[in-house]
Parts: structure tokens; C-alpha cells; sequence
């Protein structure tokens, strides 16, 4: 006999009948993230999330200000004439940026497991997982669940890796200030006093250079990390809500 749970979702899965209308599910879905927005604010923290990542966000910004306003960006970047700090500022940007719409996503794709209908869903990362393990044992549950696991683990995967990346720059930008501190440094004028200013301006500036970037590659590095946390944090309540409801709806 076939489960009631599980009954509704093939009625409702199909996108379009023989006649090519789109089924009633899909044509009352939001289609825009306003629409959704709309839809999601009407249930209670409903982008906790998202509110989360803004707070984090808010905060660090209005730290980088007051640095500003205390004069230390400037002096970074001045002293960072390789122009290294500002690319990797740039990269930082783009990490949080892919981050932020992958948080977003996230928390539309948990409100949509919160006010989930059995006989009106919509489209979502649920519904796909549904129709995926519909019909099928518990040992190959638990194989699409280790899939989906590893589909949302390699989502969130880059904006790790622009997080070790800007440490890897950062260390770059140290050995490249090095080079250029050590490249003034010639031994053979040192006895000459007016060979001394130069080396000693370019021994300053190539330390400045592998100071700072150094500085600014590690200090955005934790910055991206904590909200790729967030971000992880909210890709394990996705995963574990979309389980438990395809294991509530297989049952």
C-alpha cells in the first residue's frame, strides 16, 4: 500500500501536466527573492541566519572605519607601494560577497523546510531530496543522504578557500618584502655613509611591505572565517531539517 505521506509528492512533483500547464504547486511558488522575503517574514526568525551574518558583518565594518578614521589604513596603505594589501582586499571582497548570497540562499532554503506543505510544496533542496529517496529502503536513505551531504559541503567550499587564500597572499607579500628589502642591501657600500640612507630607505620600505600584507591577509582571513562558520553552521541545519524530513515522510 502506498504511504499517504508520500502520496501527495507525486501528484505534485510533476512541473507540467500532458497538456503543459504547470502544476498548481509550482505556479503559486514565489518566483522573486522579494516575493519570498515576503512570504519567509511572516514566520518568527525566519532569517536568523541572515541576521546573524549582518550582525558579524556590521560589527567588522565599523571596526575598519574606526581604523580608518584612526589613520592606520592610511598608513597601510601608503606603505604598501606593490599594491599587494589592496588585491588582497579585493579577493576578500569577492569571498564575502559569494558568501553572503550563499547564506541568503541557505536561510530561504530553511524557511522553506519550516512552513513545508505535504500537499502544496514547493520547489526546494526538500522536494528534490524527497523525490529522490521516495520508495527506497533505509540503507539507500542513507546513501542519499551522504550525497546531499557532500552537494552542500562542496558549495560552501570556496569561500574557504578564498579565506586560506588571502593567508597564502599575505605570506607571498612577506617574502616578496623581503626580497626587495634584502635587494637594496649591498655590502660592498656599506663603509660609504652616503650609500647608507638609501639601503636603509629600501631595507624600511621592503619590511613595510612584508609587514602588512602579512598583517592584512591574516586579519581578513579570520574575518571570512567567521562567516563561512555562519555559514556552515546554517549548511548542517539545512542538511540535518532536510533528513529528518525525508525520514518523517518516509516513514
Amino acid at each position: 500500500m502506498m504511504d499517504k505521506g508520500i502520496l501527495p509528492f507525486r501528484r505534485e512533483l510533476k512541473s507540467e501536466d500532458h497538456a503543459g500547464v504547470e502544476s498548481p504547486a509550482v505556479a503559486d511558488a514565489p518566483h522573486t527573492w522579494l516575493e519570498a522575503f515576503a512570504v519567509d517574514s511572516e514566520m518568527p526568525h525566519a532569517y536568523l541566519l541572515m541576521l546573524r551574518f549582518a550582525l558579524v558583518n556590521i560589527a567588522a565594518f565599523a571596526l575598519l572605519a574606526a581604523a580608518w578614521f584612526q589613520g592606520w589604513i592610511g598608513i597601510a596603505h601608503r606603505a604598501d607601494g606593490t599594491y599587494q594589501s589592496h588585491a588582497i582586499f579585493a579577493l576578500f571582497l569577492v569571498g564575502l560577497g559569494i558568501c553572503a548570497h550563499k547564506v541568503w540562499r541557505t536561510s530561504v532554503e530553511l524557511n522553506k523546510i519550516k512552513r513545508f506543505d505535504a500537499f502544496k510544496p514547493e520547489p526546494s533542496l526538500a522536494l528534490k531530496y524527497l523525490a529522490q529517496i521516495r520508495g527506497r529502503d533505509a540503507s539507500s536513505r542513507g546513501m542519499a543522504a551522504s550525497a546531499l551531504k557532500l552537494k552542500l559541503s562542496s558549495r560552501i567550499g570556496a569561500v574557504r578557500f578564498i579565506a586560506n587564500l588571502l593567508v597564502i597572499l599575505g605570506l607571498i607579500g612577506t617574502v616578496v618584502g623581503f626580497i626587495m628589502a634584502l635587494a637594496g642591501v649591498n655590502p660592498e657600500n656599506s663603509a660609504d655613509a652616503s650609500s647608507i640612507a638609501p639601503m636603509v630607505s629600501t631595507l624600511i620600505s621592503g619590511m613595510s611591505v612584508a609587514l602588512y600584507t602579512t598583517l592584512i591577509g591574516s586579519v581578513l582571513n579570520i574575518w571570512l572565517m567567521v562567516n563561512f562558520q555562519i555559514l556552515a553552521t546554517g549548511t548542517v541545519n539545512l542538511l540535518t531539517g532536510i533528513v529528518e524530513l525525508g525520514e518523517m515522510q518516509g516513514r
